[in-house]
């Protein structure tokens, strides 16, 4: 078994507190000295130049995302294009001919309209199954358009239940093409790299992979073609530093074997570096106390495994976020609920653990009606740790740029604030302490730089192209004129 890189017993010493402390006092200091121009910017400026001056911003880290959520359609399109030549053909369901009766087991997943399947599984399908898909490649303009647009959730009518039922069927196959995930992982760290971020925690799948003839890749087999990948020169040239966690759905039959097999996989796999829990946790088949035994057998064998789940990610009052502590979780996933847990608040004011906050996620999935309802700014201004991620940003046709953008406009954030939750993205990293220091330090001294020049020269201080702005906040705050 590999040795840690940190010890196990430090990471609850008081050092997480004095470095809490340390960050909380600076954040009052800097409220004091440095908020003024930012409240004047918000005062002056134009939702546009509001976007573009957070896309500027040096940013610190994104430590929720979902790999394969992450993806904008239009990646995967091209990516799943692209890997033809290394064998990988995917065909997508674009009509139904009655081929599958109601009451059979697979009928509800039969009903779903561009969902995508290898060419080995095309071929294993009765002939009138076969006329219900078309090869990716010989899709018309509109059937393209149609394609990309069942994978993102910006209907009136979709929430959980299209996002959960739907959206991961339709991805289907290909996420289990090794070549296709790490072609539209490159994209993603790009984009990101573009946004100012310098570290990224992606939940990244090793389970499922299949060869371009269907047969399973074992996932230390997918994990040594993922490391020979990020070797690339591309990947490199984003400047990101990374970590992976694993990802476990927490309401199978099998999650605890699965819960085990994942800790023995992270332990033995760099830059794997944690074990997360995923999946609806109002099924209460997933409930975190029924992971507690394994949690603690599982201490008992490994040194060198962390653990960042899904907690309170819920509409309703329960004590999951406490049961997750319990579990071992240094970061709890969302923790929406966690307002309703007196004792939980309590317990994680300035202290070592931190929420991981998806503003966007939260309203598209319904968990909140409207921002007016999100606890995300009680958290933050009560002393309860807390970072922006983006969960599954391609579904939400969304960016990072834009949680800040959410942040600042329903909750009035200040450049102090602003701060804090970046350095909280690297200071909560599962990163050893001597990478957090140097990213810390990086991240410091960009935005004192970038602070600087914004306050010398306002907005004529902003030097990239315009931000990109999709469908999230086109529609919800009209930043695109071309936009229907």
């Amino acid at each position: 078994m590999p040795q840690a890189s940190y010890s196990p017993l430090a990471r609850k010493t008081p050092l997480v507190k004095i470095q809490w402390f340390a960050a909380l006092s600076l954040y009052f200091f800097s409220s004091v000295v440095t908020a003024e121009w930012f409240e004047t910017f918000k005062d002056t400026a134009t939702d546009s130049e509001l976007h573009q001056l957070l896309y500027e911003m040096p940013k610190g880290g994104d430590l929720h995302h979902h790999l394969t959520g992450s993806v904008l359609p239009e990646w995967w399109y091209e990516a799943a294009l692209n890997v033809a030549d290394e064998g990988y053909r995917f065909y997508t369901k674009v009509r139904i001919n009655n081929c599958m009766e109601h009451g059979e087991p697979e009928f509800m997943q039969y009903l779903i309209h561009y969902r995508n399947i290898h060419a080995s599984q095309w071929e294993a399908l009765s002939e009138c199954e076969k006329t219900e898909y078309l090869p990716l490649h010989e899709l018309s303009d509109d059937q393209r358009d149609a394609w990309m647009n069942a994978v993102v959730l910006d209907k009136p009518h979709e929430g959980r239940e299209e996002f959960f039922g739907k959206h991961w069927p339709r991805l289907g196959a290909m996420t289990s093409s090794p070549p296709l995930l790490m072609a539209v992982m490159l994209r993603h760290f790009q984009a990101f790299a573009d946004e100012g971020l310098i570290y990224v925690e992606p939940q990244v799948p090793v389970l499922g992979f299949a060869n371009p003839d269907g047969t399973p890749i074992p996932p230390n087999e997918v994990a040594d073609y993922m490391r020979e990948r990020l070797k690339d020169e591309a990947f490199s040239a984003t400047g990101l530093t990374w970590r992976f966690q694993m990802s476990i759905l927490r309401m199978l039959p099998t999650a605890e074997d699965d819960l085990r097999m994942a800790y023995q996989f992270v332990s033995e796999n760099d830059p794997w570096v944690a074990v997360n829990m995923v999946g609806r946790e109002d099924d209460d088949k997933g409930y975190p106390r029924r992971f507690l035994p394994v949690a603690r057998e599982m201490r008992h064998a490994f040194n060198n495994v962390r653990l960042s789940i899904h907690g309170g990610e819920v509409d309703e009052p329960n004590d999951h976020v406490r049961d997750t502590l319990l579990m071992g979780a240094d970061r709890i996933g969302h923790g929406l609920n966690l307002i309703t847990d007196d004792d939980a608040m309590r317990l994680m004011r300035y202290g070592p653990y931190m929420v991981e906050i998806n503003l966007i996620s939260n309203l598209l999935l319904e968990y909140v009606s409207d921002y007016s309802q999100h606890p995300f700014p009680e958290y933050l201004r009560i002393g309860i740790p807390v970072a922006l991620s983006t969960d599954d940003r391609g579904m939400w046709h969304s960016t990072m740029t834009d949680e800040f953008f959410v942040g600042v406009k329903e909750f009035d954030l200040s450049w102090p604030e602003i701060r804090l939750l970046s350095e909280n993205s690297i200071r909560y990293s599962f990163l050893p302490d001597a990478e957090k220091t140097a990213l810390l330090k990086t991240l410091g001294q960009r935005l004192d730089k970038f602070e600087k020049r914004v306050v010398k020269k306002g907005v004529a201080a902003m030097q990239k192209n315009v931000s990109p702005r999709y469908r999230f906040v086109c529609r919800r705050y009209q930043l695109c004129a071309d936009q229907p």
